[in-house]
């Protein structure tokens, strides 16, 4: 780094401003800095620590502007590069974050940070084999980097390296044994019985009043997971209840507003849009859509196995899109639907295929896109992509609230902490879900995850004839098909031949009669309508 020889005022603004990042004072950072950069706009030093600040605020665009011109002054200074890379990881511009971080490695390629950074950017892009090279470095250079671990257990979990994922998990509590992520990753692995020691610790942490609220909750997690796998359901469910509870109250969710929003989107398409401009626009595009653990990770897994179709995961391409038109617009969707014309719903539409463009190609020109909240935008995407094909995935609501109840989220899931909640969620999925069915019944493609394990092979075969798709064998021996599943909890459980023992509310027996009876009154005692 080039050394800039600054006047007395702006050392001791510099050294004022590092004293409040150091304890975490951003706002009053970001201040001090902003007078600092008006008496010496051209401090790198000053501009990184700014990028940092307004990172930490939450303003990424404006922590990429402050490195991109820290970096056009220091330009081989490995710490700028990464920040700018974060920050522009934040705002969506993958390219040009991991070109970034890319660049930060080769400055300095003995930080296990930069390596670490990288491989977790690659990773979330779903370029795994980069993302665990990458990992492995960082560990190479810093074998204590808990993150680095946590995320390489992940990674390889992720394609099917199960005995390696575990082996790192167990690397790691060896060295960190109060490590509630990693407790947590290993149970969630679904594949390893934790043993009567592990359970035993598991329970002492679980019960440390003075333990952070949310390893608590993830101690208790693994608890119940450990529990049920020793057949003690009702301890299971007592520790599931207590977690829930926990989780519950760091949670904003609000029921009515939710069914609200789906009275909305209901109302705004009860009259279908106009007639599209193009109507063979979306072909390459099936949707899934689901609510958590109700099968859609198999379904993605059951199509990505034909020659023609790549699985893209739970990408965000799609709300992203809609959430770009309700900035254009100054109105939240579905406010703007009714005023929305053929012209805009093609932008959108090919707005959403320029940003999805790297899961179609020459081998695999069609793609799976699984978000969980693809259910509510159903009208909106086929209004965008009128040839897109939907293929709606529904449990058992019983099983389906079960499974989001034994299970932590790490986003995007604030109604999965409480039964009730848990019904009106099902309630609104299964009414909007109806009303697509009914809107569009030649583009969506009702599957109940039931018939699917009873019946595989025929119901398989629909599948692929709605989609359009001839019969491909593999896509009866998905479990042979080697691609990421960026669901930890299904990771590995896709990568076995078809379990038709899935069903766990029986065990829970009298537990679960409260909830059968909220289900009941909702009108959603059974899949079957």
């Amino acid at each position: 780094m080039t050394t800039q020889v600054l006047p007395p005022n702006v050392v001791h603004l510099l050294q004022k401003a590092q004293g409040e990042l150091s304890r975490r004072q951003f706002d009053a950072a970001a201040a001090t800095l902003s007078s600092l950069l008006a008496q010496a706009p051209d401090c790198a030093s000053a501009l990184g620590m700014a990028g940092v600040a307004a990172q930490m605020q939450g303003r990424h665009e404006r922590a990429a502007e402050y490195f991109r011109k820290a970096v056009e002054t220091e330009p081989r200074d490995a710490r700028l590069h990464a920040g700018l890379g974060i920050a522009l990881f934040e705002m969506g511009d993958v390219a040009g974050a991991i070109a970034g971080l890319r660049r930060a490695c080769d400055l300095a390629p003995n930080v296990a940070g930069g390596w670490f950074n990288l491989g977790r950017a690659l990773k979330l892009q779903v370029r795994t084999g980069e993302a665990i090279e990458a990992l492995h470095r960082a560990l190479r250079l810093d074998p204590s980097h808990v993150s680095a671990r946590l995320t390489l257990a992940d990674a390889e979990a992720s394609v099917g390296q199960v005995d390696a994922a575990v082996a790192e998990l167990r690397r790691l509590l060896q060295a960190h044994p109060g490590n509630a992520h990693a407790w947590f990753a290993l149970a969630n692995l679904k594949v390893v019985p934790l043993t009567r020691q592990d359970l035993a610790l598991l329970r002492r942490n679980f019960e440390r009043a003075d333990a952070p609220a949310e390893d608590r909750v993830l101690f208790g997690f693994a608890l119940a997971r450990g529990l049920e796998d020793q057949a003690d359901y009702s301890a299971s469910f007592e520790v599931l209840q207590c977690a829930n509870r926990m989780q519950r109250g760091r949670m904003r969710w609000n029921a009515a507003e939710h069914r609200a929003r789906i009275d909305a989107i209901e109302h705004a398409f009860a009259s279908p849009p106009a007639a599209p401009l193009d109507p063979q626009s979306g072909s390459e595009v099936i949707l899934i859509a689901s609510i958590p653990r109700s099968g859609s990770t198999l379904v993605e897994q059951i199509l990505a196995s034909h020659a023609d179709v790549e699985g893209a995961n739970e990408i965000t391409d799609l709300p992203a899109v809609l959430d770009g038109e309700s900035r254009r617009s100054g109105r939240l969707f579905p406010d703007w639907v009714r005023g929305t014309t053929p012209a805009d719903w093609q932008r959108l539409g090919r707005e959403y295929l320029v940003r999805t463009a790297r899961w179609r190609h020459e081998r695999k020109p069609r793609f799976t896109d699984k978000n969980l909240v693809n259910w509510k935008y159903i009208g909106a995407a086929l209004a965008m992509l009128p040839s897109a094909r939907v293929v709606v995935v529904r449990r058992d609501p019983v099983e389906a609230c079960l499974a989001c109840y034994r299970q932590w989220f790490a986003s995007g899931t604030q109604f999965a902490y409480d039964l009730d909640e848990l019904v009106d969620y099902c309630a609104d999925f299964v009414r909007l879900t109806r009303f697509w069915l009914k809107l569009y019944p030649d583009r969506v493609f009702d599957l109940e995850y039931e018939a699917l394990l009873a019946d595989p092979e025929s119901v398989i075969r629909r599948l692929l004839d709605f989609c359009g798709l001839s019969f491909d064998p593999a896509c009866l021996a998905f479990h042979q098909t080697q691609r990421t599943v960026i669901s930890a909890a299904s990771a590995a459980q896709v990568r076995q031949p078809l379990q038709r023992g899935t069903a766990r509310a029986a065990r829970y027996g009298h537990l679960l009669d409260t909830l059968r009876e909220r289900l009941r009154d909702a009108g959603l005692a059974a899949v079957q309508d």
